[in-house]
């Protein structure tokens, strides 16, 4: 025997809002202005280490420098510990949330 259950509209729409939440848990690489690496050193890195465009890189660059911060990257945790710690290895500031 089948039962089916009526959802309202509203329910309906909030279930499919949890189950893309829960299927979407993006982190963020987020890069931090300082005082020591130059323009042409944090866009070769976007582009090295990020696999970013001249363009973005670029882009990246000017927002952490105007900005103070520039999210580089999003994705999956595991999929972003490299890049980050590869970041950090180049002697950038940057944080993995």
């Amino acid at each position: 025997m089948l039962f089916l259950i009526k959802m309202s509209p509203k329910e309906k729409h909030q279930e499919e809002i949890d189950v893309l939440l829960q299927e979407v848990a993006q982190h963020e690489i987020v890069l931090h202005n300082d005082d020591v690496n130059t323009f042409d050193f944090v866009i070769d890195s976007l582009i090295s280490v990020c696999d970013h465009t001249l363009e973005q890189a670029e882009q990246c660059t000017m927002l952490v420098h105007y900005k103070g911060k520039c999210t580089v990257k999003t994705g999956e945790y595991d999929e972003l510990k490299y890049k980050y710690s590869k970041l950090l290895e180049l002697g950038l500031s940057a944080e993995l949330v």
